[in-house]
């Protein structure tokens, strides 16, 4: 039976990670197949105790949440946040290059990918796309998430005997120069009338239905082979394409892998596994009426974009959003500003990250008594530099969580002598000043285009973030600190 529950949950996020390319594709689909209603910041909110709720900003930000039967203004919020995005080659606002007779792709690098791991690699591009619609002669622009399923670009390597010491020496990338992806060569696309090479084309010498467009101006831009199939992708017309904003990604299916079938091979687990796992905790944690009928704070799971590059976005975790989140929920229920501060300190946060597993390869990178493994469960990050933002208080706690269930967990501090990388803990414990603990499943190759993961891992952070969800109030009621 636990085996069967270890590979349900794996294979949900199996179908979870294949169809989120982009950081724009997650979770808005799951949340309203769970009931949970959309509510826009743009708009007053009339929230009611019992009930579920999302929002989204820039369409990469996520916030969902269950408000108890019990809430009143001033209780807490119990909160795992995680993160969207995952390093990766975004498209340059002018990607159009051609060289050497070749069609290639200007992409500018996103976050601190290995980048010598997407070359020889079968890409293809997704993302968003901002469309003009004409009805009853009335126009309007519309978001649309589009993502071409075959693979249609390359980024070679360049043969050995061109480079005689990249054995010895190492694979030395210029991400300027040598990561453009090659989309197509100049003659066939000629044969194919598909790219006029003749230079920009103004927005005035194209006329589309007797009417001037700015499609020349698009395509001086981007190569016309992106843009048709694009169009035929969405099923719009090449001309009302009016921006978009793609990244390329790898078409190799997410799979569950090894030879013992323990491993989850795949991209972007840094940090969909995190994202996937609270998501799901929190909507089998709210399911049902009696689900919510003793809580008296709010369950919430939040995921920003932004990570991988500081967070300093308007949709980064070092934007509002999450304060704004906590005061319209507060506020929702009385309108006293004292409230919202009493409600912080109520509330506790589980800042979910993928952490670095021990490397059999590399044993020496890792501390010598906090060493990760896989299937070990999740790890509690420490750091006394707060690069983390777990203290012994927040650690407890989620610990007491994991002992009651008989869940395993672990604890890693970097080694004194190499750097420590960071989370969204610290930055929302210090911009909201809420309680942190900072957490996350074991893995490795991060910030590879191909990474992986324990099977067992996955369902171990499942239920340890559902148990979270479902008796932090009652365990906080039972701590002192700061009386």
């Amino acid at each position: 039976m636990q085996k069967m529950q270890e590979n349900s949950v794996a294979s949900e996020l199996i179908n979870f990670l294949n169809a989120s390319p982009t950081a724009f594709h997650a979770a808005k689909r799951r949340l309203r197949n769970a009931g949970y209603e959309q509510v826009s910041e743009r708009q007053d909110w009339d929230l009611e105790a019992g009930k579920r709720y999302f929002f989204t900003r820039n369409h990469s930000t996520i916030v969902a949440f269950a408000i108890g039967n019990k809430f009143e203004a001033g209780n807490g919020f119990y909160i795992v946040g995680a993160h969207t995005d995952s390093p990766c080659l975004k498209l340059k606002p002018v990607s159009k290059v051609t060289k050497g007779g070749y069609l290639k792709v200007g992409v500018q690098t996103y976050g601190s990918g290995l980048w010598h791991t997407w070359f020889d690699r079968d890409l293809t591009v997704a993302g968003r796309v901002i469309v003009k619609e004409e009805k009853d002669g009335s126009v309007s622009y519309s978001h649309r998430l589009v993502r071409i399923e075959e693979p249609i670009l390359r980024v070679p390597t360049i043969a050995i005997h061109l480079d005689r010491n990249v054995n010895s020496d190492g694979f030395k990338v210029n991400t300027e120069t040598q990561l453009l992806p090659v989309l197509a060569t100049s003659i066939k696309t000629e044969l194919n009338k598909a790219v006029a090479e003749s230079g920009p084309v103004k927005s005035e010498e194209i006329q589309v239905d007797g009417k001037k467009s700015d499609i020349g101006m698009i395509n001086s831009k981007h190569h016309s082979l992106v843009h048709e199939m694009i169009a035929n992708q969405i099923g719009c017309k090449v001309e009302d394409i009016c921006d978009f904003e793609l990244q390329v990604c790898d078409t190799q299916p997410s799979v569950i892998a090894g030879a013992a079938k323990e491993f989850i091979f795949s991209g972007r687990l840094d940090n969909l596994c995190s994202s996937f796992c609270s998501l799901k905790a929190l909507i089998d944690a709210t399911s049902t009426e009696s689900d919510l009928k003793d809580e008296s704070g709010v369950r919430m799971v939040a995921l920003f974009d932004h990570e991988e590059v500081g967070s300093d976005s308007a949709q980064g975790a070092g934007s509002p959003v999450m304060l704004d989140a906590l005061s319209r929920i507060t506020s929702s229920f009385d309108s006293d500003s004292k409230l919202l501060p009493k409600a912080i300190q109520m509330s506790y946060l589980v800042s979910a990250d993928m952490a670095h597993a021990l490397h059999p390869n590399y044993m020496d990178k890792h501390e010598d008594n906090h060493q990760p493994k896989l299937h070990g469960g999740l790890v509690i990050k420490h750091n006394a530099n707060q690069r983390y933002a777990t203290n012994a208080v927040t650690s407890f706690l989620f610990r007491e969580i994991a002992t009651k269930h008989n869940l395993p967990t672990q604890d890693f501090v970097v080694r004194n002598d190499m750097a420590c990388g960071s989370t969204i803990g610290p930055i929302l414990a210090s911009g909201v000043g809420i309680r942190t603990v900072d957490v996350g499943a074991p893995q490795l190759s991060m910030h590879s285009i191909r990474e992986m993961c324990a099977v067992d891992d996955v369902k171990y952070s499942y239920e340890h973030f559902k148990a979270f969800f479902q008796e932090f109030s009652d365990l906080d009621a039972k701590i002192t600190v700061d009386m």
